[in-house]
C-alpha cells in the first residue's frame, strides 16, 4: 500500500538527506490505517513535483507530542543540534483538543528514494 502525504519543505529536505527518520502526524483515521511495510509518498507543499517515498519501518502511538518527543532523539524528529526541540512546535498542526481525541503517531522511516 502507498499512502500519500504531504510535507513543509524542511521537513521534507531532512527526510530527502536522511536526516528526520520520524514523521509525526496525529494519529487520527487516515494514519491508523497505516501499517509496517507500507509505503509512504512525500510531495513537498510548495512544489508537487518534489517527491520522495519512504517504507514505514515501525509506527509508535502516543497519547500526546510530549510523549512522543520524550522517547525520540531530536535530530530523528527533524531537528538541528542546536535546535530546541519543544512538543508545542506541533501545536501549530494539531490542537490539544485533538491531540487527546486521537493521539499521535511517530512514523518510523526509511528512505527508499
Amino acid at each position: 500500500m502507498i499512502h500519500k502525504m504531504k510535507l513543509q519543505k524542511q521537513p521534507f529536505e531532512n527526510i530527502s538527506n536522511g536526516t528526520k527518520t520520524i514523521e509525526m502526524r496525529l494519529y487520527d483515521e487516515k494514519r491508523q490505517q497505516l501499517k509496517i511495510g507500507d509505503m509512504i509518498e512525500f510531495s513537498q507543499y510548495d512544489d508537487d513535483s518534489k517527491i520522495i517515498l519512504t517504507k514505514i519501518i515501525n509506527i509508535h502511538i502516543f497519547k500526546n507530542f510530549k510523549e512522543l518527543y520524550e522517547n525520540f532523539d531530536k535530530k530523528q524528529l527533524g531537528y538541528k543540534e542546536s535546535e530546541n526541540a519543544k512538543p508545542e512546535d506541533m501545536t501549530l498542526f494539531y490542537s490539544l483538543q485533538q491531540q487527546s481525541q486521537y493521539g499521535v503517531v511517530g512514523i518510523e522511516i526509511q528512505l527508499i528514494k
